[in-house]
This record gives structure tokens, sequence and C-alpha cells, in this order.
């Protein structure tokens, strides 16, 4: 399969997921800033890090999609995996605001980063295993240090609300 196709639907996927997160924000109370805080302060600030977070794995898939020419049926399930995950994002940002960043919806929500990213993973790993562009993915994104420790903060990330409030383990 070519993959210009599996990269239209990414977008439009991704597209849709920044969309319904902005659907999610409060309107402002009043027409300053401080009713904008009051009303959005959290709800706005985790909108901000998740469309960054949707931004940034929709930057590296456009770059990971133009060096590959073609996709097979792993690389498919691996990028409906990690579709799968950042579409929880609207989910997972709304309950953080909802609950003013209380512990547990705070770990999920890093969770579901961190099972991005490992999909993200997978995805490049998938893409490297297709012969006839083996080479080049190798050439490109070299040595995947930086991912496992993008992961290894993922995973801190998800450890520290709960060893800062014990009840929630």
């Amino acid at each position: 399969m070519r993959s210009s196709r599996l990269e239209a639907f990414s977008d439009g996927v991704l597209a849709i997921i920044i969309t319904i997160m902005v659907l999610e924000l409060k309107m402002p109370e009043g027409d300053s800033v401080s009713s904008l805080w009051h009303t959005t302060g959290v709800g706005l600030l985790s909108y901000v890090i998740s469309f960054l977070y949707v931004g940034i794995y929709w930057n590296n898939h456009h770059h990971l999609f133009q060096v590959a020419d073609e996709v097979d049926g792993s690389v498919l399930w691996a990028n409906l995996a990690l579709l799968f995950f950042l579409s929880l994002l609207p989910f997972t940002t709304t309950w953080m605001d909802e609950q003013d960043l209380a512990a547990v919806p705070v770990m999920v929500y890093g969770v579901d980063l961190f099972l991005a990213g490992a999909a993200y993973f997978v995805l490049e790993w998938r893409m490297g295993k297709i012969p006839r562009q083996a080479g080049v993915m190798q050439e490109v994104f070299g040595d995947p240090t930086e991912q496992r420790l993008s992961m290894a903060g993922y995973v801190h990330g998800i450890i520290a609300p709960a060893v800062t409030a014990p009840w929630v383990g």
C-alpha cells in the first residue's frame, strides 16, 4: 500500500482530535484576563500541553512518512494504535481539567502519553523492517536513544503523582 493514503487518514484523525480538544474548553464568564483564567485556567493549560503533544506527533509522523514509499499490514496496525492512544487525549485532558489536576487523572494522562510514545516507537520500528526502505530509515532516524529517554520521562511522570499522593496506589 502507498504510504500517502495512511498519511492522509492520520492527518484527518489528528485534526479531529485537536478540534474535539478545543471544543471542550469552557467559555470565560467575563471579558477580563482574570475571568479567562478563573474559568479556563487548568483547562487552557492542559489544552496547550495536549495540543503541543499532538502537534509534535503530527510533525514526527509527517517526517517519518516523507522517507517511506510503502507500508505493510504491521505498519497499518502500529499507526492505528498510535491514533487510538492520541484519540484518548481529549478525554484525559478534560478529565485532568475537571478534577483540578488530581493524581489519578494526571497518571492516566501520563499512561496515555506513554502508550502513544510506545506506539510511535513500534510504528517507526515496523517501517524500518520494510525491506526497500530499511536502510533509509536507519540512516535518517539512527539510534533510538532519544526515544528511550523520552519513554523514561513518561514513566517518571506517571510514578511521581503516586509518590506525592500515596493513597492513589
